[in-house]
């Protein structure tokens, strides 16, 4: 059901050109820049969009992540909310990860009849980052 649900996403979004005018998998992200990732995810009781910062070396994901800080009002202003700010926390595999994220919690992937709630819900705010980055990326080419 979850793999039904990214193959829909991914084909519902496909037509949606990138802020340059381009086609990009919305799904799988690049942001071109190492350890810098926005993913998205939905389970059984939430849907999240994530700035995810996986650098290995503390100090490269400190000095990132407070770039991304220095920009959060240009952030806040392509995304029109507040997103939730975790430096350093375990990630997957135990990793430490920093991440910059929000939440639509009281739907499930498994539900057929939520999937028009998730779908509104990730589609703008990847959009929204997707034209953010466009205008920020060069800051973060170190």
């Amino acid at each position: 059901m979850k793999q039904e649900f990214w193959t829909a996403f991914g084909r519902y979004l496909a037509p949606v050109l990138s802020s340059e005018g381009l086609k990009v998998n919305w799904i799988n992200y690049k942001t071109g820049v190492k350890d810098v990732y926005f993913k998205m995810e939905a389970d059984n009781n939430s849907a999240s969009i994530f700035i995810l910062l996986t650098h290995t070396d503390p100090a490269r994901q400190t000095l990132v992540f407070n770039l991304f800080k220095q920009l959060q009002p240009v952030l806040q202003s392509a995304l029109k909310e507040e997103w939730r700010w975790v430096q350093g926390v375990a990630g997957e595999n135990g990793k430490t990860v920093s991440k910059i994220y929000t939440s639509l919690n009281g739907v499930s992937i498994y539900k057929k009849e939520d999937w028009p709630l998730i779908i509104s819900f990730l589609k703008p705010r990847m959009i929204a980052l997707d034209a953010f980055w466009n205008d920020v990326k060069f800051g973060f080419e170190m």
